[in-house]
């Protein structure tokens, strides 16, 4: 069985009857790259779950006492660490911006792959020298992590909080560099900026409420080892 490292606070008591599973994932691109493992781990929604034109956000599975739940990839690791959500599937980048003490993330999914970066105009970039940054003003969704990056690097970041359209934001006069997720490259090249630095890699993980995994660890357990041993077939393939 898998063991989860003690949590900083419980948000489930473990006095608490034992109800559904949740799962928590997430819409967009990454949900197309997870199904295959959700499924590989014996996870079937039911048929609204594949059905573009159905409004639920809770689905039935083949698994009796499992429900999936999905949300907005950033608010999958809110659902897990609140205990509204037992599991979920979250990138480690919102990981990283939210730092919640609630969540245990034990397997590195390896999809989602992409990367934290921060970009500026390319006539900016090409006369500028990050190493003499002392302040810089940013235009991000990931304040948190971006702050402390610049401040290990002795920076000080103002960070201006964007939910979207990032690459706008040095066109507009907002901010004159972002920091912003990147997969290719092709949608930064597109608006005129240039990658400049890496903050971190990106990968998807399995995640946990910590509470959850003490309280029911035959259940919550399982299905850590469910995803580890689906991990390892496709790796294996």
């Amino acid at each position: 069985m898998v063991s989860v490292p003690p949590a900083q606070s419980e948000l489930i008591s473990a006095d608490q009857p034992q109800s559904d599973l949740v799962l928590a994932l997430p819409k967009g691109r990454i949900l197309q790259e997870a199904m295959p493992l959700v499924r590989a781990a014996g996870i079937e929604p039911e048929t609204a779950f594949d059905d573009p034109g159905s409004r639920k956000l809770q689905f039935d599975t083949n698994i009796p006492g499992l429900r999936i739940i999905r949300v907005r990839a950033f608010d999958v690791a809110t659902f897990v660490a609140f205990g509204a959500a037992h599991l979920g599937i979250a990138g480690n980048d919102v990981l990283m911006e939210f730092d919640y003490p609630e969540i245990y993330a034990p397997l590195d999914l390896k999809i989602g792959h992409c990367r934290l970066s921060l970009a500026e105009p390319e006539d900016l970039a090409r006369e500028d020298d990050p190493q003499s940054w002392s302040h810089v003003r940013v235009a991000t969704k990931y304040p948190n992590l971006t702050g402390r990056y610049f401040a290990a690097r002795g920076v000080q970041a103002e960070c201006v909080k964007l939910n979207g359209a990032m690459e706008l934001a040095p066109a507009l006069g907002l901010c004159p560099r972002i920091v912003d997720l990147v997969s290719t490259g092709s949608t930064l090249r597109a608006n005129g900026l240039r990658e400049v630095a890496v903050l971190t890699q990106i990968t998807s993980r399995l995640i946990v409420n910590r509470a959850a995994f003490k309280t029911y660890p035959d259940q919550v357990g399982g299905w850590v080892e469910r995803f580890q041993n689906a991990l390892g077939a496709a790796d294996a393939a």
